[in-house]
């Protein structure tokens, strides 16, 4: 009996394997394919694994949808809906650019910001967007974020961001610049008050992000193989003409080096915020 079972072929899901049998979906369903693993995908099936590949690959979200993923149904109250930039620098092609990302994206900003429950735990809640100038950062997305932490204030709610950007938007020169600090001095009003600030860091976060407020958070979390940084890994070896190590700016490499806390799969998030959520009202089952 025991040489028997020895011979039977192993059940390829015992061991994470895909089934020999082919997967049947409609002639017609459209496939996403993985940069990682390089295999199609449906796209019900990513939808259905929040934008995941089974090989642990995250694709990137929009804002909306991942606060569909993670706020309760029905709970997410948008507000400064009507900040939007305009071109202080009279840059040459800026207001055409912002209108058709606009367009494109289905947001007025790089960033989306509300009050939201995670797991019955009420807590304002902004979520940047990649698809909107790759969620850099301007004066008006400055000026939402620093609203919020200052209603956070007001109103004694913990705050929960989420970060995916390039950096300071170029277009509006030092103006976006000063958005660095001005959300930084926000975020320090908000941990005075004794509120808790947790960043969630998604591919990419860069630049002038990283360097205020989505490094500044009390609980730090990345997503898996995000990149996370300041200034971009082939400008620092030009820089410092030296060879960097591998996984550089990896959400992997930053967790090692301890400049965050942990990492968390997507699938997994709703879950552990609202915990984080529950320690810090003083009400979770221990």
């Amino acid at each position: 009996m025991a040489l028997l079972n020895f011979l039977k072929p192993k059940n390829q899901l015992e061991e994470g394997g895909r089934t020999s049998a082919p997967v049947q979906r409609d002639a017609g369903e459209p496939e996403k394919n993985c940069p990682n693993c390089h295999k199609d995908i449906p796209l019900s099936r990513l939808w259905a694994n929040g934008l995941v590949c089974s090989c642990g690959y995250h694709f990137r979200m929009k804002a909306r949808q991942r606060i569909q993923l993670i706020a309760d149904k029905g709970s997410f109250r948008e507000l400064y809906s009507g900040m939007r930039s305009e071109n202080p620098l009279n840059f040459p092609g800026y207001n055409d650019k912002i209108e058709t990302v606009r367009i494109a994206s289905a947001e007025k900003e790089a960033v989306v910001c509300g009050t939201a429950a995670i797991g019955a735990q009420k807590c304002c809640l902004f979520v940047m967007e990649s698809y909107f100038m790759m969620g850099s950062m301007g004066s008006a997305v400055g000026e939402k974020i620093t609203s919020l932490f200052e209603y956070a204030v007001q109103h004694r709610l913990p705050v929960v961001g989420f970060t995916v950007s390039g950096g300071a938007r170029m277009q509006e020169g030092l103006l976006s610049l000063m958005q660095m600090a001005k959300t930084s001095a926000a975020v320090k009003r908000h941990s005075d008050a004794g509120l808790l600030y947790i960043a969630v860091l998604t591919d990419p976060t860069t630049g002038g992000v990283t360097a205020s407020f989505a490094m500044e958070a009390d609980i730090i979390i990345a997503e898996p193989g995000a990149t996370v940084g300041f200034a971009g890994a082939r400008v620092i070896e030009q820089t410092t003409r030296k060879a960097l190590p591998e996984g550089f700016q990896t959400s992997e490499f930053v967790l090692k080096h301890g400049f965050i806390d942990s990492i968390v799969p997507r699938v997994s998030l709703k879950s552990y915020l609202a915990e984080l959520l529950k320690l810090h009202d003083g009400r979770a089952i221990l």
